[in-house]
């Protein structure tokens, strides 16, 4: 499946202020970086897969955010990944609400912790 281009250009002017923002297609839909760490991706299933804080620590840990409706974990072949989540689609139609999305991915890509544990990433900003 495609991923949804209006999202995509929606997403893109909430980061349409940001320096160094990159896209590169992956996961069957768009990967959007920031300093080459990936902060958003619009997903090919719909809705948007967000970097958020790793479990357990401060307010935007993944835990606490999958209370939330609509969001779910974000699981790569079989496993949960941590320090992410997928918002689904629904959830992200009013603009305050994809803004609040898109800058907690980005704010969490800026913070650029490195190393494993930071939300499963590896050098290029990858789940």
């Amino acid at each position: 499946m495609a991923y949804d281009e209006q999202l995509a250009d929606r997403v893109r002017a909430v980061l349409d202020d940001e320096p160094d923002v990159d896209e590169r297609r992956m996961f069957g839909g768009l990967a959007l970086l920031l300093g080459g760490r990936m902060a958003v991706a619009v997903t090919g299933r719909g809705g948007l897969m967000v970097r958020v804080g790793p479990a357990g620590v401060g307010p935007d840990a993944a835990e606490e955010l999958l209370d939330r409706p609509g969001v779910e974990p974000v699981v790569m072949p079989g496993r949960p990944t941590r320090g992410w989540v997928h918002v689904r689609a629904e959830r992200l139609g009013d603009d305050a609400a994809l803004e609040e999305w898109v800058r907690r991915g980005a704010d969490e890509a800026r913070r650029g912790a490195g190393g494993s544990g930071d939300g499963g990433d590896g050098e290029d900003g990858r789940p």
